[in-house]
């Protein structure tokens, strides 16, 4: 599928959630909240024919990052409500989310090695 549409429909989709959430922050947050991302990219590689084995590769990398997904909004969410710069909370929580991901790959590491 051409790239230019997919780049705007996309972007028309994120720009509507900001304004929602601009006008209503709580609904905006949930609304952004949705795997947006996750099912507009599964949507355009089912779209541009990718097989399904493909598209569950996609799925179970999507699963294995939602743990650190989660600790980087976390540290952000925390670091603005104590009101550290804006800049600096992204700077955290993207630390925070390499560090996870990079302790998460050891871990599974250790278990891979321990049941091979």
């Amino acid at each position: 599928m051409n790239f230019v549409v997919k780049t705007l429909v996309s972007a028309l989709i994120i720009a509507i959630v900001t304004l929602i959430a601009k006008q209503y922050p709580k609904y905006g947050g949930i609304i952004a909240a949705l795997p947006l991302v996750s099912l507009l990219s599964l949507f355009w590689l089912y779209v541009q024919g990718e097989p399904a084995s493909n598209l569950g590769n996609f799925l179970f990398g999507v699963l294995y990052g939602l743990p650190g997904t989660i600790i980087l909004i976390l540290i952000v969410a925390l670091s603005l409500k104590y009101s550290l710069p804006f800049l600096l909370a992204i700077i955290l929580g993207v630390g925070g989310w390499m560090i996870f991901l990079k302790l998460q790959g050891f871990v599974f590491n250790q278990i891979h090695q321990l049941f091979s």
